[in-house]
């Protein structure tokens, strides 16, 4: 009896000190951070994800490309031509940057110092998340802007377009744009995503976008 009560009581430790060393490694498990790029990501959805990215806590470094990154982390919102974040946000959600970058359209820049951002911003990027709207001849230079140029800095990082839905773009000259833009990513770009969603459904967009990112 005594030898089976030893016997009970040493299993029981046993499984005491596995679920002990099993708490230990979840705890010790790696938190991977990301660079995460995010073209058009002064608008709403971009501001949202960059938050949600943000208070994860895993250490994210965001790097928003803007066509004009002085008005877009102004105090307050000086033009409604250009996205906004402001003075604060970027204060308070300090692991998100601004870049200037050309927008894919020479022709257009209005940020002081686009030069360079290739090399700032794709080159050690893990995933570049495509948000520019617009729906015009522009929104499908940027997109093979950022398509030419992460083939020739860096091809392996994972890229996600997001369009909105045809019942929102409603014209067919938009939604041939979108398709364009689509067809564009997913022919070059091995193992990009495009994911469509409805025009004022800004949590759920960032929902889908964070679904993939966290699987990265």
């Amino acid at each position: 009896k005594i030898t089976i009560m030893l016997n009970l009581n040493t299993l029981k430790s046993l499984k005491v000190f596995i679920a002990l060393i099993s708490s230990l490694l979840v705890l010790s498990k790696p938190i991977l951070s990301l660079n995460i790029v995010i073209a058009g990501g002064t608008g709403q959805v971009g501001r949202n994800l960059s938050s949600i990215l943000h208070n994860q806590n895993k250490g994210h470094q965001i790097t928003i490309l803007a066509r004009n990154a002085f008005l877009a982390k102004a105090p307050a919102r000086v033009s409604g031509d250009f996205g906004w974040l402001g003075e604060s946000f970027l204060e308070y959600h300090n692991s998100v940057k601004l870049r200037d970058w050309d927008g894919g359209d020479l022709l257009d820049i209005v940020g002081c110092d686009w030069m360079g951002w290739q090399d700032d911003a794709l080159k050690h990027a893990d995933c570049v998340v495509n948000l520019v709207g617009g729906y015009t001849e522009q929104r499908v230079m940027a997109c093979e802007r950022i398509v030419r140029e992460s083939l020739g800095v860096n091809p392996s990082a994972k890229q996600i377009l997001l369009t909105m839905s045809d019942d929102d773009l409603k014209t067919t000259l938009k939604k041939n744009r979108a398709k364009k833009c689509e067809d564009m990513l997913s022919q070059n770009c091995p193992g990009s995503v495009c994911l469509r969603a409805e025009m004022n459904d800004i949590q759920g967009a960032c929902d889908k976008i964070m679904e993939l990112i966290d699987t990265l």
